[in-house]
């Protein structure tokens, strides 16, 4: 796969939730300020974990799995993708399940 493992990764992710959106109408990315204030303040977090973990040397990706586009602190494009493309799944996977189990109720729904 070389350089698109890392999208293929997302890309898999995508097709393995993003249809719940349309099919059991979970009605994530209509409210998408609600899912970007669930998901900014820890994605934030957590890139500010890879840029400081990169600047050290902790750790760093593997070119010839990555496109080679890198965003500010060289983090790869994928690892921001990654922050905002597994938490959407995540959340329409939980959406989905409330949607079929018509009893749970979360965060401002009382």
């Amino acid at each position: 796969m070389g350089k698109w493992g890392y999208v293929a990764m997302l890309l898999f992710s995508v097709l393995g939730s993003f249809w719940l959106e349309i099919v059991l109408r979970v009605s994530v990315l209509r409210r998408y300020k609600r899912a970007l204030l669930s998901i900014a303040p820890v994605g934030t977090l957590f890139l500010a974990w890879d840029a400081y973990a990169i600047a050290q040397g902790h750790w760093k990706f593997d070119t010839a799995q990555i496109l080679g586009i890198y965003g500010p602190f060289d983090i790869p494009l994928e690892e921001f993708l990654f922050f905002l493309v597994i938490p959407l799944a995540a959340i329409m996977t939980i959406e989905a399940v409330r949607t079929v189990k018509k009893q749970w109720k979360m965060g401002d729904e009382g």
